[in-house]
């Protein structure tokens, strides 16, 4: 497939059903911390973003909300994929995106470089969405706060081994902060700055 052919291709067939669609899941996943949410529509973008992540994009992302990529996304056919099906624009600085966007295995950044909101308005922040080997497997952390009945436990696989440390950062600046979308294949794991983490004893 030729790289012209890969940004024209593998978006929604039925772009506002499955934007509704995925809009539905997100909304629940984040509603509830820590559940695993199974996307119906899935998009098909450029490697080496997931499918579940390109969902997230197509969903989210608009003229007014730019959009940050990881180095070897920014290097791919990503950021012309995503202009042509959402009309979203690049951002150089980290601290500009209203979106961030890691793929598996690649390098995930301190969320302090992140646009945290301020206390005025706190919802002027980044959401980023990372991609994950899985979202089972991994080092299990229990999960606490509004969503959440009593607690959950949550593994996601692939994370950085910094990922706490950042998490509990993130958490002692709120109400500012980020909130994060972990996808893996067709599936999605929210969890918004109100979520508190630690490890399962």
């Amino acid at each position: 497939m030729t790289v012209q052919s890969q940004i024209y291709a593998g978006a929604f067939a039925d772009p506002v059903f499955e934007a509704q669609s995925v809009f539905r899941t997100l909304m629940d996943c984040f509603a509830r911390p820590g559940t695993i949410g199974r996307l119906a529509s899935a998009a098909s973008p450029p490697s080496p973003l997931g499918r579940a992540s390109g969902a997230v994009a197509l969903t989210l992302c608009d003229h007014d909300t730019p959009v940050w990529l990881s180095p070897a996304l920014s290097k791919s056919a990503v950021p012309q994929w995503i202009a042509f099906h959402t009309g979203a624009g690049m951002a150089e600085a980290k601290d500009e995106a209203r979106f961030g966007f890691v793929e598996t295995g690649g390098t995930v950044p301190g969320f302090d470089q992140f646009a945290l909101g301020t206390q005025e308005y706190p919802d002027r922040s980044t959401t980023l969405v990372i991609e994950v080997e899985a979202l089972k497997g991994g080092q299990p952390l229990v999960a606490r706060g509004p969503g959440i009945k009593n607690e959950i436990v949550v593994a996601p696989k692939g994370l950085p081994d910094v990922f706490l440390d950042f998490w509990t950062a993130n958490r002692a600046i709120f109400p500012r902060g980020v909130d994060l979308i972990l996808t893996a294949r067709d599936a999605v794991l929210c969890l918004p700055r109100t979520t508190r983490l630690a490890i399962e004893e």
